[in-house]
């Protein structure tokens, strides 16, 4: 455990009176890892030195929050004849004994036992004098001479929130890729052929989902077709054409969407995907089959014939098992989604179509809550998930991240914030709050500060009055 750091509570001390007998100065309260100490200088130069009187003085320590106090060791300033019958008959006294009039100044200090309902407290000076008999003569006094505030001086900064610039139009698309199986050398859709019912009901799936949601519009579907390597580069380009415009002609007899909504393209061969399907095998040979595909100074029917007849296993293999899927038609539907205005709506899309929602909404939702709740977090991590490369959003997520101590998980998002000020001033608050590097602090803070953001130089002044900074 870290030692906690000796605080002397001088801006803490109230004012206090000369209604007493004795003045009180020079009090000084510090608390150690386990004690209390108390310092102070009792003036009793005005307490009468009548020769069978004593005066008590007795400092106490009140909780302010609950009924726990605790008496401190007290003085008693006794006349001549009560000086001398305590020192006869006390031999182990648990008091401070002072002869009135011996001396004008009594410096006292005593160290008991911190104890946690001492954090916020006080010092009161209680004080009692009684005649020869012991009887009391007049009233007891009670005065506070200090507040005792020891709550731990942390470091609370100011966490930014970037409100991101509005989206004019919001255009989201969603994308797939069909394998739709064709009888050989056909370009005709036969929607009952082996896998087909399966795959042409996917993309319905897909399209349905965008044209039934009555806040979106659709503005475009586009399809592009690929054929895998094997047979001729020319029959291939042609299967590819004909089978992406077999797929649109369904689809837009289906849907009877505008022509100008359909777009098609199509390349005759992937060797885009054969190759990173390779660079995650560990098929035999994997480097010199790489080499072969990638060589884009040979022309396609020869690279195919390089790996058929110099690897002719692992050719069949990829024949039989990753050709397949190198056959796909990659389809995506572009569309507007509309504003939402209120915060009730904002928050019921959010938890059913998130996607449909633009940076600047969730922001505005956000704004609505309480930063410090789980529904806050979850609007900021919804956020950064939609828009994952947004500076604003990981910057917003970081800061979230930061007021939650997740200091690992808000440098992940830093790192995609940019470089901006209040990216330094995150980065300083990190550095001040996980690794109480004050210094590091200090200057990220400076630099945020000399870029405009007002809340470093706050936190700058802040760890100075802390005392973590000169």
């Amino acid at each position: 455990m870290k030692p906690i750091k000796s605080i002397i509570l001088a801006a803490s001390l109230l004012a206090y009176t000369n209604a007493g007998a004795e003045n009180v100065s020079n009090i000084r309260l510090e608390r150690s890892q386990t004690n209390l100490i108390v310092d102070l200088n009792l003036d009793i130069a005005s307490i009468p030195r009548s020769i069978n009187r004593e005066t008590w003085l007795r400092p106490v320590i009140l909780s302010a929050t609950s009924s726990d106090s605790l008496e401190l060791r007290p003085v008693l300033v006794a006349g001549h004849n009560r000086y001398y019958r305590h020192l006869r008959n006390d031999s182990r006294p648990d008091y401070m004994l002072v002869k009135a009039g011996s001396t004008k100044n009594v410096d006292y200090n005593e160290v008991v036992k911190y104890i946690p309902w001492m954090e916020k407290a006080t010092l009161v000076m209680r004080e009692e004098t009684d005649g020869c008999c012991g009887d009391r003569i007049g009233e007891s006094t009670s005065r506070e001479l200090a507040v005792l505030d020891f709550t731990p001086r942390v470091f609370v900064p100011v966490y930014l929130y970037v409100r991101p610039e509005a989206e004019a139009v919001k255009v989201r698309s969603v994308s797939g890729s069909a394998f739709i199986d064709f009888k050989v050398s056909s370009t005709a859709i036969d929607p009952a052929y082996r896998s087909n019912p399966r795959e042409l009901a996917e993309i319905r799936k897909t399209i349905d989902a965008v044209k039934n949601d009555a806040d979106v519009t659709i503005t475009s579907l586009s399809v592009k077709g690929y054929a895998s390597p094997e047979g001729p580069w020319n029959l291939n380009e042609r299967l590819a054409q004909g089978r992406t415009e077999s797929l649109v002609t369904y689809v837009r007899d289906l849907y009877s969407f505008p022509a100008d909504l359909m777009h098609t393209s199509w390349q005759a061969e992937d060797w885009d995907g054969l190759i990173a399907w390779l660079q995650k095998s560990d098929i035999a040979d994997k480097d010199a089959i790489l080499e072969i595909a990638q060589d884009n100074s040979l022309k396609p029917d020869d690279r195919e014939w390089r790996l058929k007849s110099r690897y002719p296993q692992q050719y069949a293999m990829l024949l039989a098992d990753v050709y397949p899927s190198l056959r796909h038609s990659d389809y995506n539907v572009t569309y507007n989604v509309r504003n939402y205005a209120t915060v009730d709506e904002i928050a019921a899309i959010m938890a059913t179509a998130p996607q449909k929602l633009s940076l600047g909404e969730l922001f505005t939702l956000a704004q609505s809550l309480d930063k410090n709740s789980p529904e806050f977090r979850e609007v900021m991590e919804v956020a950064v998930r939609m828009f994952p490369d947004s500076p604003v959003a990981n910057l917003n997520a970081a800061s979230t991240a930061i007021a939650h101590d997740e200091f690992d998980m808000a440098r992940k998002y830093l790192a995609k914030a940019g470089n901006g000020p209040e990216t330094l001033y995150a980065q300083g608050i990190i550095a001040a709050r996980e690794a109480a590097d004050y210094e590091s602090a200090r200057t990220l803070f400076a630099r945020a500060a000399a870029a405009g953001i007002a809340e470093a130089q706050a936190a700058i002044e802040q760890l100075k009055e802390l005392e973590l900074i000169k």
